[in-house]
């Protein structure tokens, strides 16, 4: 189960939550299916809590929001790409060790 501060992106909300966020968001592209999904998954977590208050940190269902994914071309996953006043500024393809998360989260926020 994904931590509270961890937001629930969905086709109808991404708009609102990430291309229009006045703060960076870091979008988690995963499955239910996804062995190396869930292997992410805490990383994810905590690295809401850690950026609660200076960035986003949400989780978008692959499988159940189709129009987002194709928009953003996501072939793989885990993708997770990072923006920032709605442009995409970094793409993690795959397992990613969470500093280099925490690292581009801390660039994009200072």
């Amino acid at each position: 189960m994904a931590s509270d501060a961890v937001l629930e992106l969905t086709d109808a909300n991404f708009d609102a939550e990430v291309v229009k966020s006045d703060v960076p968001v870091l979008v988690d592209f995963w499955a239910e299916w996804c062995m190396p999904c869930r292997m992410l998954a805490p990383v994810i977590d905590e690295l809401a809590e850690e950026f609660a208050g200076k960035a986003k940190v949400g989780k978008l269902d692959t499988d159940a929001n189709r129009e987002v994914s194709v928009n953003f071309e996501i072939s793989a996953i885990p993708t997770v790409l990072l923006f920032h006043k709605g442009e995409i500024i970094q793409k993690f393809v795959g397992v990613t060790p969470k500093q280099e998360f925490a690292q581009a989260l801390q660039d994009a926020t200072s």
